[in-house]
């Protein structure tokens, strides 16, 4: 019998899991990879940092710039997501990062990382989850995994990344908006 994937928020101690995840893949450039590793250092700031050390660009508990959910096999982190709410939006969040390691892959833990998300943003009444990717072809099973979960481009950014590697903006509508007030209400 195969063992359930576990979600759980992430602790300073899954840093080198983040890098390994992500290089797994074999779809993030070292850069990427590095980037991947900025956000989860500044999510987690406050905890990384010496005792006593003041940053004012660390995230508080009540608005944290960058939210992270990982799912787990056994203790093993084997993916995450990585996502925040977008500013100077009504209830817009991005999903910054999801990401599978390459030998968990078909696990069920992508499917069960966006389902979490949306959960967790869904209780916030959160109305839209926005989320970019790339055109390219090693990226189709991406796309792919984001359709089937009702996800749908929005927009497109010609040659963004690279010559011939366009930004794909996808979104998928959360908790319906209220409607606006009319006028004489």
């Amino acid at each position: 019998m195969t063992a359930a994937v576990r979600l759980s928020d992430l602790q300073p101690s899954h840093r080198s899991d983040i890098a390994s995840i992500v290089r797994s893949t074999g779809v993030f450039s070292e850069d990427e990879v590095g980037v991947a590793l900025e956000l989860f250092d500044e999510a987690h700031g406050s905890r990384l940092s010496a005792p006593g050390a003041s940053d004012s660009r660390e995230p508080t508990a009540e608005s944290p710039d960058y939210e992270f959910v990982g799912a787990f096999l056994d203790e093993r982190l084997i993916g995450y997501a990585c996502y925040g709410l977008t500013p100077a939006t009504d209830r817009t969040y991005d999903l910054y990062w999801i990401a599978v390691h390459a030998d968990a892959q078909r696990s069920g833990a992508g499917a069960a990382l966006m389902t979490e998300v949306e959960r967790r943003l869904e209780e916030r009444r959160a109305r839209l989850l926005v989320v970019e990717t790339s055109s390219r072809d090693d990226y189709a099973p991406t796309r792919r995994f984001y359709e089937k979960r009702g996800y749908a481009e929005r927009a497109r950014v010609r040659d963004f990344y690279a010559a011939g590697d366009d930004r794909v903006v996808l979104s998928k509508r959360l908790v319906a908006a209220p409607a606006p007030a009319t006028a004489g209400q």
